[in-house]
């Protein structure tokens, strides 16, 4: 599930394997632990990379320590990583535990633990793993005009039928335009956005995500009422039907590229097109979403919680902007309908990952460099990975998990020195931390509307196995980022 969508990442080509460790790993780990350097430990017993000494008898023969060069970090827009910091924190600089803001009401504290030094030898490891995630600027440019090409064709075709959909527009939403998509661009989602005066919101159930939608007495948009159910609700199936309907129609127009409508994915809001590439195959994701100007309903009165983090200015900003809710089926209902419909946020997500900076430099060209991202990047992959291992298992998460668990970190560490490009393994550490706690209490409170809980109670075994996957991963250095399938 993602913000938009519903979609998780799927699961891809792994990374090559990174160089060996260092001899004297083990001996520095142990001697590490006995003397206490770096308060803290990992959640139940989760180990934590660390930096390889060097060797008694080569400082003895006089050869000077090599400091760790500096790595082109390739999820923070190529800048150059100066070396990784030591044990202490430098002046200046509170440490971690100090800097860290409050809890947001309804988030899981983050675990206590995994304050250790950074590695500079797992940071050099997980360097390399995001320099193998990064797409292609070529790839992109090709995936991206051919996209381009066939839904801005799609919307000509829709806007000029029966009316029904002619005051649609187009908004790219999900990981490509949050600049935080792995391995390949082969995936896009793409909200056609219609914008409606006034509803009545009636919530279906106690998530406070799920919603009846009724419209206003005299509504300006009455071709709506063809798609109200017996009840006199907006019903969602009736309005994907037509658009799906719509959708084959003028695919088959489209004569310059190969593009297919595959088959209905149940309780899914999307209508998805396959695009056949000479080089690769591009599903694309098209998510019929309604814009309302009115205000956002009580359930989200408490949270987006970013006043630590943006500000209360930006808080309120987003606030102000429209409502937008998605086709979406409820599980939940004993006798599914079609006609309720999920809030979502995917063009405030949007908004956070592209200027996520406490302060408003952070990432720009010219401005300093975070880890916030790669952070993020690093976690789906491994979410993609155990996934592709363990499907059955692992069916209930997906990148909307590790995504919302982000948004939480970056309320509970929100300055931009806290995630410092240097710091890349002691942040993503803390990070994975965080999320390992949720799985623990298998309590992850969607971030915009913090009595939904991400993580059913009925799924409590996944969460439990989710977390003995990590744990072992954690503690043994990460194999699956190096594994080649």
């Amino acid at each position: 599930m993602d913000g938009a969508g519903g979609r998780g990442e799927r699961g891809r080509r792994g990374a090559p394997p990174a160089a060996s460790r260092g001899r004297g790993a083990a001996r520095g780990a142990a001697r590490s632990s006995v003397r206490g350097r770096g308060a803290g430990g990992s959640p139940d017993g989760a180990g934590t990379l660390r930096a390889p000494r060097r060797d008694a008898s080569t400082a003895r023969r006089g050869r000077p320590a090599r400091r760790a060069s500096a790595v082109r970090d390739p999820a923070a827009g190529g800048g150059e990583a100066p070396a990784a910091p030591r044990g202490r924190a430098p002046a200046g600089r509170a440490p971690a535990a100090q800097r860290r803001a409050e809890v947001p009401d309804g988030a899981v504290a983050a675990p206590a633990a995994i304050r250790r030094a950074p590695s500079a030898a797992g940071a050099l490891r997980l360097r390399e793993v995001l320099s193998r995630l990064t797409l292609g600027r070529q790839d992109v440019s090709e995936a991206s005009g051919l996209v381009n090409q066939v839904v801005s064709q799609l919307i000509q075709g829709i806007r000029s039928k029966d009316g029904s959909f002619d005051s649609i527009e187009r908004l790219g939403a999900g990981s490509y335009y949050e600049h935080v998509k792995i391995s390949e661009p082969n995936e896009f989602d793409i909200m056609l956005v219609m914008p409606v005066t006034r509803l009545q919101l009636d919530e279906c159930d106690d998530t406070g995500a799920y919603y009846y939608l009724t419209p206003k007495r005299n509504p300006k948009e009455k071709h709506l009422f063809k798609f109200l159910d017996e009840d006199g609700k907006l019903s969602a199936l009736k309005m994907l039907q037509a658009l799906r309907q719509i959708i084959k129609q003028e695919v088959k127009n489209i004569t310059n590229v190969e593009v297919t409508v595959k088959r209905k994915k149940p309780g899914s809001p999307a209508i998805t097109l396959q695009i056949k590439n000479p080089s690769a195959e591009i599903s694309v994701d098209i998510i019929l979403t309604l814009e309302v100007q009115q205000s956002w309903p009580p359930s989200t009165q408490d949270g987006l919680k970013i006043e630590p983090w943006l500000g209360r200015k930006v808080r309120q900003e987003f606030r102000n902007k429209s409502l937008y809710l998605v086709a979406k089926q409820n599980k939940k209902e004993k006798v599914p309908r079609g006609n309720t419909w999920r809030l979502s946020f995917s063009h405030i997500e949007k908004a956070m990952m592209n200027n996520h900076g406490s302060s408003k430099t952070c990432c720009e060209s010219d401005g300093p460099k975070c880890c916030r991202k790669g952070c993020l990047k690093l976690l789906k992959y491994l979410l993609e990975q155990l996934k592709m291992k363990h499907p059955k298992q692992l069916e209930t998460f997906c990148s909307y998990h590790v995504k919302t668990a982000f948004f939480h970190s970056c309320v509970m560490w929100p300055n931009d020195t806290d995630w410092h490009l240097g710091d890349l393994d002691h942040c993503f550490q803390k990070y994975l931390g965080y999320f390992l706690d949720c799985l623990q209490k298998s309590q992850l409170p969607h971030f915009f509307i913090p009595q939904y809980n991400l993580l059913s109670v009925e799924d409590k075994a996944s969460s439990a196995f989710l977390s003995r996957q990590i744990k072992h991963q954690l503690n043994n250095r990460f194999p699956i980022f190096h594994e080649i399938p």
